[in-house]
């Protein structure tokens, strides 16, 4: 029997024409160091308009790409919608990148047309002889006159805007097309950590249905102020900018003032109710407000992915500042969010239940299926004890990555062998419950293999990181002619902190068995990140082969 229901697409014209009547005085707040600026979602709407036409007039009349070169703004938000709303596709290029995998990605992904901010236009000009398909180039705001001539020197591009002029006289109303649903909107890319980044395309219909489940989980409403940290550029800005038109929250875009010190001012200047970044952020914030408080009463919950976020930091929010911190995982692949550490209801608040699941990595959202596959291939119950690499399908997880015909049959192959019979292979080690929430214990490239056992380098750093002491900690195995490899603790200490490597693993004692405690330690000023802020253990790796890390041994 074929149902009576109406068969409208499910597209992001459909989330920006009803941000903009809907919630027509919710707003994009963006910060300039010294205060912010504002655009209603009315505005929103009027500016997405106005763009589409402009972009129609050089040539965008497909699903051609359009980059964007940008840091968290409102431009950058009105890009987000315009683009695919108009019908073409949105390449968020990763400002973070090594120029190499840069290049790789903008030429792979194929845009036309870049949007590029004002601050981060000299860097881009260094970039774009190498991006002979890009035609135009947008900048937002003004940049100085050799700038603007770099822009404009390679021979395959044909000019170089100002983002005001560009939209300036063009009418406030668009004609949206109706597109099929399932066409592509938007492009992000993996970071590249092993082999080059690989590319992902949303289509219409994944991230209207990722961002309806994270609304309703989130319990995100109109009068909401969210510190959007996580970078646009970075897989979907976790889905924010479109969750925002369906519930009409409004955003506070931090722009380049990523530091803490800006941060704890915006959530107590504008009075910010929630947030989203990855745990090295929300560290440095609370380690402010730590040192110089100021009133941040008004945020409720504070959002958290992209690694593991060490319990002591979930914790510490609540406890003191009130903040709920949300635990939530996912990747590039999957739009991003596939878990939220929501306790169920009838767990008592700060309870050891209660913390075992708000430690977790969530309860698998509706839509998304899980399954452990074990070292041989097969399948592990899930019985919250039994380990395996987890693989997940859904509505918007992608079931295969972009190939534009230049790869080789080796990439082929490799792009390939990331998926299992319509399952992606996330590469994340861990367990699963019966009521579906999900135990990630490591990466399947992380994890430790000592003397045929494994060891997790996650429950190691999180254990580390609770000494009052430590600022950060990253584990990595390195070669042992005994035990094949074992966990190597590197440290960042508190300013003023006096704990030696000794003092350290005396604290893991009871912690964790006695036979996956370091018993090599090296003290660094920082761990190295991502570009998106992950730690890069990838770089501590090649420090240790190098010989440029100071490590002790400790029995």
């Amino acid at each position: 029997m074929d149902s009576t229901m109406q068969r409208t697409p499910l597209l992001i014209s459909t989330l920006l024409r009803y941000g903009a009547e809907a919630h027509p005085r919710s707003e994009l707040i963006t910060w300039t160091g010294s205060g912010a600026r504002r655009i209603t979602y009315r505005e929103v709407g009027a500016k997405a308009a106005q763009l589409a036409h402009a972009l129609r007039g050089i040539g965008i009349t497909g699903d051609q790409r359009v980059g964007t070169f940008m840091w968290n703004n409102a431009e950058h938000v009105i890009a987000y919608l315009a683009v695919p709303s108009m019908g073409a596709v949105l390449h968020a290029l990763n400002i973070r990148l090594f120029p190499e995998q840069l290049a790789y990605v903008a030429r792979h992904g194929g845009s036309e047309v870049v949007i590029v901010d004002d601050s981060l236009a000299e860097s881009f000009s260094k970039l774009l002889p190498a991006l002979t398909r890009v035609r135009h180039v947008v900048v937002n705001g003004p940049v100085p006159a050799e700038v603007r001539d770099a822009l404009a020197a390679p021979a395959h591009v044909e000019a170089v805007h100002d983002w005001a002029e560009f939209l300036d006289g063009q009418p406030e109303t668009f004609e949206w097309p109706d597109v099929d649903e399932n066409d592509g909107c938007a492009m992000c890319y993996t970071s590249g950590t092993t082999g080059s980044p690989k590319g992902v395309v949303y289509s219409h219909r994944s991230n209207y249905l990722h961002s309806l489940t994270a609304v309703s989980m989130l319990g995100i409403g109109q009068p909401d102020r969210l510190l959007i940290v996580v970078p646009l550029f970075h897989a979907n800005a976790w889905g924010y900018p479109y969750s925002a038109m369906i519930s009409g929250a409004s955003l506070v875009l931090p722009d380049r003032y990523l530091q803490p010190e800006p941060l704890a001012r915006m959530i107590a200047d504008l009075k910010v109710t929630g947030g989203a970044g990855v745990p090295t952020v929300w560290n440095g914030l609370l380690q402010q407000l730590e040192h110089e408080p100021v009133d941040v009463s008004s945020c409720r919950f504070l959002m958290v992915g992209g690694a593991a976020a060490p319990p002591a930091m979930l914790r510490a929010f609540p406890e003191k500042f009130g903040i709920e911190m949300v635990q939530g995982w996912g990747m590039t692949e999957m739009s991003p969010v596939g878990s939220l550490a929501l306790a169920p209801g009838d767990v008592a608040p700060d309870s050891p239940d209660y913390w075992r699941y708000r430690e977790s990595q969530g309860r698998l959202l509706c839509g998304v299926q899980g399954r452990l596959a074990g070292p041989d291939g097969s399948l592990q119950p899930a019985d919250g004890e039994s380990v395996g690499e987890l693989e997940v399908r859904g509505p918007w997880i992608t079931g295969s990555y972009y190939a534009n015909g230049s790869e080789s049959e080796a990439e082929l192959a490799d792009m390939a062998s990331k998926f299992d019979d319509g399952w992606l292979r996330t590469g994340d080690v861990g367990s699963l419950t019966d009521d579906s929430y999900l135990v990630l214990t490591d990466r399947a490239k992380d994890v430790i293999k000592s003397g045929g056992e494994w060891i997790s380098s996650v429950d190691l750093e999180n254990a580390i990181m609770g000494h009052p002491d430590v600022l950060e900690a990253s584990v990595i195995g390195i070669p042992d002619d005994k035990w094949q490899e074992r966990p190597l603790a590197t440290v960042v200490l508190k300013e003023g902190a006096t704990a030696t490597a000794g003092d350290l693993r005396a604290y893991l004692a009871g912690k964790v068995a006695r036979w996956q405690l370091p018993d090599k330690w090296a003290v660094i000023d920082e761990v190295p990140k991502t570009s998106v802020g992950k730690f890069d253990k990838k770089t501590l790796r090649q420090r240790f082969a190098d010989g440029a890390l100071e490590v002790r041994e400790v029995d």
